[in-house]
């Protein structure tokens, strides 16, 4: 019986095999065990989800451990990549990497995003802009902006708001720029 996070007590938590077996699978992957079932990067661990059984694992202590695991692999990430493109390489790529998210959130407000039909939900129009003008004013003036700032960035729900996936990527994006340039 595994032990390795705290069950909910009631109602449903993350699904304890799933759990273990995607833990084991990025074990492997960072110890460079060649045994490993698929590729683990700090992406793919963000976009990680289980599914929800009765007496699983609490889903606030795995996510927890997830963002850990994500910055770790991150930071393994960067540092291969300043590797293999040396300082000035991967300073251009994550230049040209913020130049792509300041292109999209300089946009109009209320057209940073595509919109969903009128009967449809989306994130917040308003809150998502807000948001945007958070990244436009650290790619262009420097204004703190930390990881967890946009792990927990949350939008309210609006007819005809922003399509959520299309944010979601944008927002992945933010992140691995600031894993990318983010100092040891």
């Amino acid at each position: 019986m595994s032990t390795t996070f705290p069950r909910v007590k009631r109602g449903p938590g993350y699904d304890i095999d799933e759990v273990e077996d995607f833990l084991e699978d990025a074990r492997r992957a960072y110890t460079g065990d060649r045994g490993s079932a698929q590729v683990v990067t700090a992406a793919t661990i963000r976009q990680m989800g289980f599914s929800m059984k009765r007496g699983g694992y609490s889903p606030a202590a795995v996510d927890s451990a997830l963002e850990r695991l994500e910055d770790a692999f991150a930071a393994r990430e960067r540092d291969r990549a300043l590797a293999e493109l040396g300082d000035q390489g991967a300073y251009q790529r994550a230049r040209s990497d913020a130049q792509v998210l300041l292109d999209r959130c300089v946009r109009p407000r209320g057209r940073r995003f595509t919109r969903v039909g009128i009967l449809t939900g989306g994130y917040s129009v308003r809150d998502v802009d807000a948001f945007a003008d958070r990244v436009v004013r650290y790619l262009q003036q420097g204004t703190p902006l930390t990881v967890d700032d946009v792990r927990g960035a949350v939008f309210g729900a609006q007819r005809g708001g922003y399509q959520e996936t299309q944010v979601d990527v944008v927002l992945d994006a933010v992140i691995d720029l600031l894993q990318a340039v983010k100092t040891p």
